[in-house]
């Protein structure tokens, strides 16, 4: 995936909101700072040969990893709570990457963590005969979450611009103005709805 096409969107008064609402949670966090070290900034150029996919953080087992597994997990119920009682945001999650790369595994870990009433995995896959009549972000805009929710793409619209573009199947004067297009509906979610969007991409190596 280039993810140096994409923006990723920072909007202050979510910022303010989530420290004010979540200080007491965020204090109880010794975490390393995983968000500085992992987040993709706008125009950087990843190779993804540089990055090794077998890094955990130190701990050599999953079982070694389980207590702060289950401490983030508790985290995340809490926060998910939180924000479903309060309905002021939303939460986007993007995940992409390799077939096998373990987006189902991610997805079942987060599913299995919180009120599955507040959330929603959304798979997107061929397009149909109706959904090619439309624009491509038609099919993508009534899946993201409303206020006090958070869906779950597994795959996403990226898929418009990588499948294409790999195979392809539309040319370039086509899926070249998808990035715009994209940015564009990510900034109207982010500012619209208050939607927070976050993206990963799940790197996995060859022998795995």
């Amino acid at each position: 995936m280039t993810m140096y096409e994409t923006e990723c969107l920072t909007v202050q008064k979510e910022i303010t909101a989530a420290k004010s609402g979540f200080t007491a949670l965020e204090e109880t966090a010794s975490e390393p700072d995983l968000l500085t070290r992992l987040l993709v900034r706008p125009g950087a150029r990843i190779v993804l040969d540089d990055i090794d996919p077998g890094h955990c953080e130190g701990y050599q087992s999953y079982e070694r990893a389980l207590p702060k597994v289950q401490t983030q997990m508790a985290k995340i119920d809490r926060l998910q709570y939180l924000m479903h009682a309060e309905k002021k945001h939303s939460l986007l999650i993007v995940l992409q990457g390799m077939d096998a790369g373990g987006k189902d595994g991610v997805v079942r870990h987060i599913v299995t963590t919180i009120n599955p009433a507040g959330c929603r995995v959304v798979n997107f896959k061929q397009p149909t005969p109706a959904e090619l009549g439309h624009d491509f972000l038609w099919r993508v805009h009534p899946h993201v979450p409303a206020r006090g929710e958070i869906t779950i793409f597994n795959r996403s619209h990226y898929e418009d611009v990588l499948v294409v573009r790999v195979h392809q199947l539309a040319p370039l004067h086509v899926w070249s103005k998808r990035y715009d297009l994209i940015n564009s509906f990510e900034r109207l979610l982010v500012l619209d709805n208050d939607t927070m969007v976050l993206k990963f991409f799940l790197h996995i190596s060859k022998e795995e």
